[in-house]
């Protein structure tokens, strides 16, 4: 009660470091230990991060003074790992996407819920002020009711610069799966929960040559789809088009638009936190640009567990397992779609998140006192 909470992490790879930067602001959080399959880089961890043990795997989730783990595995690990720190009675917070498939999540939640602890998943990036603030345009009715939005993320692929892009191109990777956490999710907490999508997919190389690090030379085989389109279906009547690529080269359409009947935004890149809202409203002359009015204020990624830990007990973190379910069931169902050709019904919903006022990080801080 009141206390930082205590947080372990598994998995000591390129994301790490983001996080690291914003623990070290958080009072909400307190790093214990950490843990990879390569010692070294968790001793590299530890080396540079005051207070901090490494450890292996099994002695971290074995560890009496570790409230949640941090999960920073590949995506095909997500759920063996949250599993694990589940059964060891430890709350869960982890990467995109919850689990490489629904059927992992499902497994991952029903256990979380019997063990009664709580699961949190990225992208945290809704929180911050670029996504809020576009929310709460909408919630005060600055557009009207919303008819439809796009949501594009072009890129030639990670290979180019991540020196070990193996599982980007393996199952529960592609970009779909791997950047579309931050579009869907985005996209639910603007419009609402999805109920049916159709989809199509395609690839164009069987194999990527990486560009960077050690392994500069070597390829990859592709077994994803790496372009993918998709149509979303809002229970709120809305429709939102996906247009997800790792084969084509650059946009410069935005990358979320939302189109109502009074006025359009377009919102800031969902993989950022931050980032200026603009609004068209019927009859104008030109764009404005909206101030910052809700979101946490120069947020990052770790944000979402300290927003977890501000959370009552017994409610979901807006960050919270049911919304990334919820995600990851949409993603795979426009996947589906795509290899079937049919609409593809959503078998789950989920409840907007609450919206994040406008917060210092002090106040942020202060949240977690009062819990």
């Amino acid at each position: 009660m009141g206390k930082p909470l205590k947080v372990g992490i598994i998995g000591c790879g390129a994301i790490i470091a983001q996080y690291l930067t914003n623990f070290r602001r958080l009072d909400q959080i307190q790093l214990v230990a950490v843990a990879d399959l390569d010692p070294a880089r968790a001793q590299a961890v530890a080396d540079d991060y005051d207070g901090v043990r490494a450890v292996s795997v099994e002695e971290l989730l074995a560890a009496d003074d570790i409230d949640l783990v941090l999960n920073l595995t590949i995506p095909a690990a997500h759920a063996d790992v949250a599993l694990k720190a589940i059964a060891a009675g430890k709350s869960v917070y982890g990467e995109k996407p919850l689990a490489a498939t629904t059927e992992e999540a499902r497994q991952v939640l029903d256990a979380a819920r019997q063990a009664g602890v709580v699961v949190g998943c990225a992208p945290d990036t809704v929180l911050g002020t670029g996504i809020q603030t576009a929310r709460k345009a909408i919630d005060d009715g600055l557009i009207g009711a919303a008819i439809s939005a796009s949501a594009t993320m072009v890129t030639p692929g990670h290979e180019r610069w991540h020196p070990n892009p193996d599982f980007y191109y393996q199952p529960g990777g592609g970009p779909l799966l791997d950047m579309g956490p931050y579009y869907v999710t985005a996209l639910v907490t603007l419009l609402g929960p999805v109920v049916s999508v159709i989809g199509a997919a395609s690839h164009t190389r069987n194999e990527r040559t990486i560009g960077s690090g050690p392994r500069q030379g070597e390829t990859v085989p592709v077994t994803i789809d790496s372009h993918v389109t998709g149509i979303l279906v809002h229970a709120s009547g809305a429709l939102s088009t996906l247009f997800m690529s790792f084969d084509a080269v650059k946009s410069k359409s935005p990358n979320i638009e939302i189109h109502g009947e009074r006025g359009s935004l377009v919102v800031p890149d969902p993989n950022h936190f931050d980032g200026d809202v603009q609004l068209f409203s019927l009859g104008a002359q030109d764009w404005e640009t909206l101030p910052a009015s809700a979101g946490y204020i120069d947020s990052g990624r770790g944000f979402g567990i300290a927003d977890l830990a501000s959370t009552p007990r017994g409610k979901e973190p807006r960050a919270g397992g049911t919304l990334a379910y919820h995600v990851l069931e949409v993603m795979e169902s426009v996947l589906k779609a795509a290899h079937s050709g049919m609409t593809v019904s959503i078998q789950s919903t989920v409840e907007r998140p609450e919206g994040v006022p406008l917060t210092a990080l002090a106040e942020q801080a202060e949240a977690i006192q009062r819990r």
